[in-house]
């Protein structure tokens, strides 16, 4: 018999959004002890007449969404996926089978992101090419690898004992928890079958915008963690990003394929959208920030 788990979904949009997020939700398989509760963390959002969905909109940050919502819970193990995901039915029991080492505090679960047809939206079929929402994204930063929070499983005594997600920042909220679990002597798994299917950006703005909230969180990492993100100087990246894009057009000009050509142009949007990003302010509600 595996554990009971309260999962918890951090929320912002629409009341349509919200319905099918929880049509989404309706087909975990849920056992003995399991929750499930999506936490709306829209401004100024009221409560909605559904014992299932609270309103959290103090801080408009998912972190404080979900820290709101493992209050509400008792169960042994904690386990957060994205509004923008569809987990599998059987999404909890994967995650318990086997059961984690009892030094385990966090275990990362699977981020797929299905391929969509080849004629798709360039920016869609970027993400699919990229994999981007892949945990192999982060965990490739060796030690200081870390597991995206928009499918994972905590512990609910080590999320506990460090205080739960650090509630302030807009984003990199995810590579904190696991250093600071880390740091208390807890460790990480693995659990690609436990996944969930994350939605892409559909359109460029939402995409760039997405990686400038990404660079903001990454400057606050490097900033909190000396050198827990490898960054490259400003003349460097200018350097690395005109090459990149000449080069992938020349390359894909030569292969006359489609999808070089979009990962030869938003290969160094995505970058310089992410170096943009590193300027902005990464806390919420923004305190003290001087225009750089």
């Amino acid at each position: 018999m595996r554990p009971a788990a309260d999962v918890v979904v951090p929320f912002k949009g629409s009341r349509a959004a919200l319905g099918a997020l929880q049509n989404r939700l309706a087909v975990l398989a849920l056992r003995p002890g399991d929750t499930v509760l999506v936490v709306d963390n829209t401004p100024d959002s009221e409560p909605v007449a559904d014992e299932h969905v609270i309103a959290a909109p103090q801080i408009p940050t998912p972190a404080f969404a979900r820290n709101r919502g493992a209050e509400r819970g008792r169960a042994e193990w904690l386990v957060f996926i994205d509004a923008d995901t569809e987990p599998s039915p059987d999404l909890l029991d994967r995650y318990f089978d086997p059961p984690p080492e009892p030094a385990t505090g966090l275990v990362a679960g699977g981020v797929v992101e299905p391929e969509p047809p080849r004629d798709a939206a360039a920016v869609v079929r970027y993400s699919y090419l990229r994999q981007t929402a892949s945990q192999d994204d982060t965990f490739a930063f060796g030690e200081w690898g870390y597991p995206k929070s928009a499918n994972i499983a905590v512990r609910r005594e080590a999320y506990e004992a460090i205080g739960g997600f650090r509630e302030e920042i807009r984003a990199a909220e995810d590579a904190d928890l696991t250093y600071r679990l880390r740091a208390a002597g807890w460790k990480v798994e693995r659990r690609e079958e436990a996944a969930v299917v994350h939605a892409s950006r559909q359109t460029v703005r939402g995409f760039v915008v997405q990686k400038l909230v990404w660079g903001a969180g990454g400057a606050w990492v490097n900033r909190t963690y000396p050198g827990a993100v490898p960054l490259l100087g400003r003349r460097s990246f200018a350097r690395w990003a005109l090459s990149a894009f000449g080069g992938g057009v020349v390359n894909a000009l030569r292969k006359r394929s489609r999808d070089a050509f979009i990962f030869a142009v938003f290969r160094p949007l995505e970058a310089v959208a992410w170096e943009l990003g590193r300027l902005l302010p990464n806390e919420r509600p923004v305190r003290s920030w001087r225009r750089r």
